[in-house]
């Protein structure tokens, strides 16, 4: 259940992140001077965390899509719970040093 319900949530997530995305790109319209701005902001702490939290989406989504894909094709069918733990372990890790590497601005 909690694999399916954080599934679910990190795509909407993801999505949500992707109209974002094109609406922050659509500043380079406006010239040098406001992208200039958003890039000073977007070194703040602020956005640095959520850049973690975007990078923990995508690493859920894509480790139990991973999960999903090969119990779909009948592998680990039994051990579905225990991949699930070892992928998000695995995930976590990567996380961390993500986020040591982000924070070192």
């Amino acid at each position: 259940m909690w694999a399916y319900a954080l599934n679910r949530i990190t795509g909407i997530g993801l999505v949500v992140y992707l109209y974002l995305h094109l609406g922050v790109l659509s500043m380079l319209i406006r010239g040098q001077s406001a992208w200039d701005a958003f890039v000073a902001l977007a070194r703040s702490p602020f956005y640095l965390t959520l850049d973690v939290l975007l990078l923990a989406g995508i690493l859920i989504h894509g480790l139990n899509g991973i999960r999903l894909a090969l119990t779909g094709f009948g592998f680990s069918v039994g051990i579905q719970k225990s991949l699930f733990i070892i992928l998000m372990i695995i995930g976590a890790i990567f996380l961390g040093i993500a986020a040591l590497k982000i924070f070192q601005v």
